[in-house]
């Protein structure tokens, strides 16, 4: 039996559309508005609703199909799986250039790399000292370079958090790594723009490593918390028209990279 729920409005130009479409039947499915073992409405009045082409339809049930979300049956139709997956992180490119975006990507990044900041103090070898210490100096020379630093600063973390020692959060900070890296790139470029926040920068990564290499834990924590609550103004105190600009151009990768699930 087809389930019953409301109807839907005509999707609009941006996002591609047919991932617009299967975003919303997602939305149904994972609500449960459209239970499992439930049939999907026919292919003609899902391309009635929506406005688009029978194409479109087929791409968007063809993306759900990927997820496990839904299952085809010849001569039958396309129903809801038993068992639904549990939902992956999705981020929804329509929004990833937005400051806000890269403000709440800080945050998961706060989150994580203050605690992974104070187990490495705690845990980091003599070996895995120095790696951080010379990705700290790879990151400055490349800045002074003239580069972004954008995969260096990228490589600095990264071998915090391989001194950390914490298989779970390094695969959790492995599977962020291409909306870190595209916030980054971000976070950089603003930087870069000013000398004040520059030196900000340098200074606050120098505060991580002395307290790693102190092995003070609590310090290493404060110390990475910090640097994201001042990444996070830096990016608050953008002028309007780096996102206007140089933000929205440097975001796009990012946006690319979310726009399918």
């Amino acid at each position: 039996m087809t389930a019953a729920f409301a109807r839907f409005s005509p999707v609009t130009s941006g996002a591609r559309l047919s991932d617009q479409v299967a975003e919303l039947l997602a939305a149904e499915i994972r609500g449960g508005r459209l239970a499992p073992g439930a049939k999907l409405p026919p292919e003609a009045r899902l391309v009635e609703q929506f406005e688009v082409s029978r194409t479109v339809v087929r791409e968007a049930v063809s993306q759900l199909k990927s997820l496990g979300l839904v299952d085809s049956r010849q001569g039958s139709g396309v129903y809801v799986s038993a068992s639904v997956p549990f939902a992956p992180l999705n981020f929804d490119a329509r929004h990833a250039v937005s400051k806000e975006a890269v403000v709440q990507m800080v945050e998961v990044r706060r989150a994580l790399e203050a605690e992974v900041a104070a187990l490495a103090a705690q845990r980091r070898s003599h070996a895995e000292l120095e790696r951080i210490q010379q990705a700290v100096k790879a990151l400055d020379q490349a800045v002074q370079a003239g580069h972004d630093g954008v995969e260096e600063d990228v490589q600095f973390h990264r071998a915090i958090a391989d001194a950390a020692r914490n298989p779970f959060l390094i695969s959790t900070l492995d599977y962020l790594a291409q909306f870190l890296r595209g916030a980054t790139r971000v976070t950089r470029a603003n930087e870069a723009r000013r000398a004040d926040f520059a030196a900000q920068v340098r200074g606050e990564h120098a505060a991580i490593v002395a307290a790693i290499t102190a092995g003070d834990a609590a310090q290493a924590r404060q110390a990475a918390g910090d640097h994201m609550n001042n990444a996070i103004r830096r990016i608050e105190s953008a002028d309007p028209a780096f996102w206007r600009q140089e933000g929205d151009r440097l975001a796009q990768p990012l946006v690319t990279g979310l726009s399918r699930p």
